[in-house]
């Protein structure tokens, strides 16, 4: 058997590993939540441990605390953050609602060490939780997590997504495709307006989230139990976020309101929600990709994705758009994890929100799943595609919808006429029309022109 030792908590005593710099309170969670085997992400231990840090220098200029304490507190943080930390936080996702088992598992571990630093105990109640309450140092930790993660990881890659399609779009801009509105052909476009439609799409979604940034800027730290800051000194919270400003790189903040922040979870749930939409904007671009490289000879076959890997285990030579599918497959387990927090959001019962844990795991997954997939859609499907000049030329000389060009000059229904026949037919749009109309070849060649009428120069109207 493992070896163990006694540990002690309120409830009584407990066996707990014995190299294992945890106590009695993890050790309790460790056998009561055996649930998926997830843990929470190692962004959101960070913040945490960041969080800790932060309160013990608040506490000791307030002299909570006292210095050498502190400066132990201190030092088993750092030491944490510079290593493996993620092997001393054990506990399930699904857990207490309040994440109370892993506020307690932070302090227990920092408290561990803290103790040796110092040569007499170091509390994790009373010296390392001191002014706190996992009711607004977990609401803290999400915020912290997912401001980090969004502005170090999510926002850079959206930047490298949105500039690498730019650039794409300025190397294709020569080329002329068929549009399609309702998977059916439609008027020509330049492939570069539909990277640039692209790229817009992206700049949006970064805007957006830009906007967020200064909600979870807000924390909740300093409200400890319910939201009336019972316990802590009335400059606690200022001092602990000017302490974890500086710790981190980023502004942080006492909330404008505690009891909204550790009641409800409105701010993660707007994050949440804004993933999801940049979840459908990469989907969107995605299948646009399968698409155009669909075939390569009984599909549109328009471009070609550069190949990564053989893509059937049973048929040689077949690839697949390998990138384009891990995006679409990112988006949806985005889109599913803010329906769980949308579910998790509701969830605020009185002064306190009981889903915590679930609400950090799935924001901050997201989060980094958004961040990783964008770059890899930037460098490995849309910065290397080829496209098929030949094929694009071919569907455009076909194409029955460039009649529409005509319009204005033989009207709706005529035009029509035309269209059906060529289609009939399977003969070029402008042969038909130098037969069924007194435009002359040199006039329809310049009218029926994709290049002109993809620039917009065309001299009808309608949608």
């Amino acid at each position: 058997m493992p070896a163990t030792r006694l540990e002690h908590d309120s409830l009584g005593d407990i066996a707990v590993p014995a190299d294992a710099l945890y106590g009695a309170q993890t050790q309790r969670a460790v056998l009561n939540f055996p649930v998926s085997g997830g843990r929470l992400p190692a962004a959101f231990i960070r913040a945490l441990i960041q969080l800790k840090l932060a309160a013990a220098r608040a506490n000791a200029r307030l002299g909570k605390v006292a210095p050498d304490t502190a400066q132990a507190i201190e030092a088993a943080c750092r030491e944490l953050l510079d290593g493996d930390f993620m092997q001393h936080f054990p506990l399930d996702v699904f857990q207490t609602g309040s994440g109370t088992s892993s506020n307690m598992n932070a302090n227990e571990v920092i408290a561990t060490l803290a103790t040796r630093r110092l040569g007499r105990p170091v509390s994790a109640n009373d010296h390392v939780n001191h002014g706190q309450s996992s009711n607004d140092v977990i609401p803290s930790a999400i915020h912290v997590s997912a401001g980090v993660v969004l502005a170090e990881q999510l926002l850079p890659a959206l930047h490298h997504l949105s500039k690498v399609t730019r650039d794409k779009a300025r190397s294709v801009h020569e080329h002329v495709k068929t549009g399609r509105t309702h998977l059916m052909d439609a008027m020509p476009v330049r492939l570069s307006q539909a990277l640039g439609g692209w790229a817009s799409q992206v700049d949006a979604q970064i805007a957006r989230l830009e906007g967020l940034r200064a909600d979870l800027a807000q924390l909740a730290l300093g409200g400890t139990a319910v939201g009336t800051g019972v316990n802590a000194h009335p400059d606690f919270a200022r001092l602990a976020c000017e302490e974890l400003t500086g710790l981190v790189r980023q502004v942080f903040r006492p909330g404008d309101d505690y009891f909204a922040l550790m009641g409800a979870q409105d701010t993660a749930l707007a994050v949440s929600g804004q993933l999801k939409g940049l979840a459908a904007s990469l989907m969107k671009i995605a299948n646009d990709l399968r698409w155009m490289n669909s075939g390569p000879l009984a599909g549109l076959g328009e471009i070609e994705l550069e190949a990564l890997q053989p893509g059937s285990s049973i048929m040689p030579g077949k690839v697949n758009p390998v990138i384009p599918e891990a995006t679409t497959m990112v988006a949806a387990q985005v889109i599913g994890n803010d329906a769980a927090v949308t579910i998790a959001g509701q969830s605020g019962n009185f002064e306190l929100n009981v889903m915590l844990p679930l609400v950090a795991r799935n924001l901050v997954e997201s989060l980094e799943l958004l961040a990783n997939v964008s770059r890899l859609l930037a460098d490995k499907a849309i910065a290397g595609f080829n496209v098929r000049g030949d094929r694009l030329r071919d569907a455009l000389s076909r194409n029955p919808i460039l009649v529409t060009a005509l319009n204005p000059l033989i009207g709706y229904a005529r035009a029509a006429e035309i269209a059906k026949q060529a289609y009939r037919e399977g003969r070029p749009i402008i042969d038909v029309a130098d037969e069924q109309t007194t435009l002359g070849r040199a006039e329809l060649e310049r009218l029926l022109d994709p290049s002109r009428l993809a620039d917009g120069e065309g001299e009808g109207g309608g949608g």
